[in-house]
């Protein structure tokens, strides 16, 4: 499996292309929600491009890591009033289409808003669903793993090695020759001692 990895000067190139194409299409959101928690960082840019104060998130979890579970699952409703609202809902990447499905699915129970549109940063070919909006398209599948989500994504891989890395050297070493991911040196400087300790430690329950 090839993994990308998403600087955050790279996340704040992509806002700007996804919020042109928003602005672009001639339709203002009045309200943007969040699916928590890869779309919080996204959701809170195109907040302050457009403008807008009432952001808002539900959680909807589908995976921990690189590790899929079998369904999409909210977890945490949407508190928010939406009827006869132009709705922007927000997430880092459309994998699968599950969740952007799950959240549309959600959002249908909640409330009549006047419009409501979809915006992820990488749209993957392989997704069920197409967002409205999408920063990037990826043709070819890889995971995408990006500067908010690197500890756990990173701790998750490492933790499917039959041994997994106790040395930061080890580490780097895996990801080079595994995912073919290399990251800049002052990063996994910063990273590496998080991860490892967090393999020495028993996994957080969910929830």
């Amino acid at each position: 499996m090839r993994i990308e990895y998403v600087s955050w000067s790279r996340f704040a190139h992509l806002c700007g292309i996804l919020y042109r194409r928003i602005h672009a299409s001639g339709w203002r959101p009045d309200m943007i929600i969040a699916i928590a928690r890869g779309g919080y960082p996204a959701a809170r840019v195109l907040a302050d491009y457009f403008d807008i104060m009432d952001l808002t998130s539900l959680k909807i979890e589908h995976y921990r890591g690189p590790d899929k579970m079998p369904s999409a699952v909210v977890r945490y409703p949407l508190a928010a009033d939406i009827d006869d609202r132009q709705v922007l809902v927000v997430d880092d990447v459309s994998d699968s289409g599950e969740s952007l499905e799950a959240a549309l699915a959600h959002l249908a129970q909640k409330g009549r808003p006047s419009g409501l549109r979809t915006a992820v940063l990488h749209h993957k070919q392989t997704a069920s669903l197409r967002p409205d909006y999408y920063a990037q398209r990826v043709l070819k599948w890889r995971w995408i793993t990006y500067s908010w989500a690197l500890v756990e994504d990173l701790t998750a891989l490492a933790r499917r090695l039959d041994e997994p890395p106790r040395t930061g050297e080890d580490l780097r070493q895996h990801l080079a020759t595994t995912y073919r991911l290399t990251l800049p040196a002052g990063l996994f400087a910063d990273i590496a001692p998080i991860i490892i300790d967090a393999l020495e430690r028993p996994r957080a329950s969910d929830g």
